[in-house]
């Protein structure tokens, strides 16, 4: 069995192209269930991972050539490209290099933001949803479950996520560049996701004069909006309030943009062109491109924000270098597992002629003792035929070592030598 990594991120892709290729909430299962009928048997095991900067699939294959074809014409076909024209953007990663690329997704090394700790949740999510498929055999479930291990090894001894500049903050730091002190500040955020928390919780430390949180669901808004004093909306009352805000942060699972050009022109006409500063932090998009031709709106995307956070990286390089050496010594354990599989038929077969040997001669002992045999004579019986069987192996090698090279004589004894524990020969 091999493993193989398919995908596309912030680095390899462009945000239009990734858009195409996300699968925010419920889609991921309908995703991993596509993709498994499209792989029509050629990957026993199979994980999808989404999130805003990246779309990768983990497989378990026995012919990674047809595997790989297969997987990427359904990608393809997903993104509404040719294979041709998606190709370059595409990472195809083989056997070691996809073990270590996933370790160092889980350790938050292949991130826009180093470090960033949110991936690790997104992994366990792409398992979970794997497992519960019926997807995570093996070898994935090995690869995974390796992965959060090295991932915790990685956060609880260096001091990678120390100096971490998440999304959050980034976007802290560009309305403050634009409105500067943001306590005169309304604030909306759209969604109640894990992002949105963290970014409310980025933007409550400023004390802005307002907090207000729309969702789809009005019960789930509240929550979030109680922990920071704010108010809830849904979603169908953006249109009528928009205009109320300075700052707009988004992060739905919408497939469609949710906020459009039009809503934009009025609130800011509303407004009487005093600037309101976006962030869409969704892929795909919560809020129409076009928007950012809008001369009183700044609106920023996940890759805009990349540039910013790029800033300071140079702070977290040497934690970097001691993650790569915890990396290193967790893709040596996974295959040094993964090789010891190859060898489970040998020992189940090895167990099961143990076994076989052992039932035999009980058997045998426990009918000379219902003979009336002396016990002490049953036993040395048993004792004598279960060491004879076992060693016969050996025995009929030995025996027919006269007939072998003088380096294959070599090699058997020395074989032999190792499996049973004996002590060099003085003459060897």
């Amino acid at each position: 069995m091999q493993l193989i990594t398919l995908g596309l991120n912030h680095q390899s892709a462009p945000l239009q192209l990734r858009e195409r290729l996300a699968f925010p909430g419920d889609a991921l299962r309908d995703g991993l269930n596509e993709l498994r009928a499209s792989l029509k048997g050629l990957a026993p095991e199979q994980a999808l991972l989404s999130t805003c900067n990246r779309t990768e699939m983990y497989l378990a294959v026995e012919n990674s050539t047809q595997a790989e074809g297969q997987a990427m014409d359904w990608l393809a076909w997903k993104s509404g490209t040719r294979t041709s024209d998606l190709s370059p953007h595409v990472y195809q990663l083989p056997d070691d290099r996809a073990v270590r690329h996933a370790f160092r997704v889980a350790c938050g090394l292949d991130s826009m933001v180093l470090g960033e700790p949110q991936i690790l949740g997104q992994m366990k999510l792409a398992a979970r949803e794997a497992q519960e498929a019926g997807c995570l055999g093996t070898h994935l479930h090995h690869l995974f479950q390796q992965a959060f291990s090295v991932a915790k090894e990685v956060r609880t001894t260096t001091e990678i996520g120390l100096h971490s500049v998440s999304m959050a903050a980034a976007s802290v730091k560009l309305a403050q560049r634009i409105f500067g002190d943001l306590s005169s500040t309304k604030v909306l955020f759209i969604g109640a996701g894990e992002m949105i928390q963290l970014c409310a919780t980025h933007f409550a430390a400023q004390h802005p004069r307002q907090i207000v949180v729309a969702n789809r669901t009005l019960d789930r808004g509240e929550l979030l909006a109680k922990d920071f004093g704010g108010e809830a909306i849904t979603l169908s009352e953006l249109p009528l309030r928009m205009h109320e805000f300075d700052v707009v942060v988004s992060c739905t699972a919408s497939t469609l943009p949710i906020i459009g050009l039009g809503m934009i022109e009025r609130a800011i006409r509303q407004r009487k062109h005093r600037p309101m500063f976006l962030v869409d932090l969704a892929v795909p998009r919560d809020i129409e491109r076009e928007v950012a031709d809008l001369p009183d709106a700044f609106l920023y995307t996940v890759d805009d924000l990349g540039e910013l956070i790029k800033e300071g990286a140079q702070a977290r390089q040497d934690a970097v270098l001691q993650a790569e050496a915890i990396i290193d010594h967790g893709v040596q354990n996974f295959i040094q597992w993964r090789d010891s599989r190859q060898h489970v038929p040998v020992i189940k077969a090895l167990a099961e002629h143990a076994q076989a040997i052992q039932a035999g001669e009980l058997a045998l002992a426990k009918k000379r003792l219902a003979k009336g045999e002396e016990i002490e004579t049953v036993l040395q019986s048993l004792a004598h035929g279960l060491s004879q069987k076992y060693l016969h192996g050996a025995y009929s090698q030995l025996h027919q070592i006269g007939n072998d090279s003088p380096e294959s004589r070599e090699t058997k004894a020395d074989l032999i030598r190792e499996l049973f524990g004996l002590k060099p020969d003085r003459h060897h």
